[in-house]
């Protein structure tokens, strides 16, 4: 599979590029990173939604794990293949404070990469029914919204699917959309300057 070197520059302007449309469209009062692509991207697009006078967008985190390493004999050749079951690394605390406060709110869950969409079903199923969990024992039927960003989707047949009224009320965005290759990005590079250099020489994607 072709290989894609993207930097930390592009990932900075792909935010930049869409803030104006998730600060207008979605208006988040929180989001929530999926760990680990989606930590650097969220910390990014928190300081271009940031308004005059208003604090920081509030970020947490969640931890899923789809992708599974298969064996090389080259281990700097090693290949990742999307697998078929999300595994829960890390969530939020349901028996605190956290899931109540994203009662009534407009949550963006920020992720680098829509591949099979696998893991954005799962996040956004499993945040639904915590959310209406935690309304519930609140006795409160304050609606709470969940949007989309990422990085990248991948113009390909998806094997997840996400809420039909959110694809409907345009609440998911991807920065970008490219064909089915691979998609390297600068955190997962342990020698960034080879990384930007394999940028650099690239063909544009």
């Amino acid at each position: 599979m072709e290989k894609v070197y993207v930097t930390y520059n592009e990932v900075h302007k792909l935010c930049q590029a869409s803030a104006d449309r998730i600060l207008n469209d979605f208006r988040p009062n929180l989001m929530i990173a999926i760990g680990g692509g989606g930590y650097v991207p969220a910390r990014i697009l928190r300081s271009f939604l940031k308004r005059p006078s208003a604090p920081n967008i509030p970020i947490q985190a969640i931890g899923l794990s789809l992708y599974e390493q298969l064996p090389s004999s080259n281990p700097s050749n090693h290949i990742e293949t999307p697998g078929t079951k999300v595994t829960r690394t890390q969530w939020l605390d349901l028996s605190s404070l956290e899931m109540a406060n994203l009662v009534g709110k407009n949550i963006l869950i920020v992720d680098e990469v829509d591949d099979t969409r696998t893991t954005l079903k799962y996040a956004v199923k499993e945040l639904q029914k915590d959310v209406q969990t935690a309304a519930e024992k609140l006795g409160s039927d304050e609606k709470t919204r969940f949007s989309v960003f990422v990085l990248h989707n991948k113009d390909k047949t998806k094997k997840g699917h996400l809420p039909q009224d959110m694809m409907d009320d345009g609440r998911y965005l991807a920065a970008r959309t490219v064909s089915d290759v691979w998609i390297c990005y600068p955190w997962e590079a342990t020698d960034i300057d080879e990384h930007d250099q394999l940028a650099a020489t690239q063909a544009k994607y």
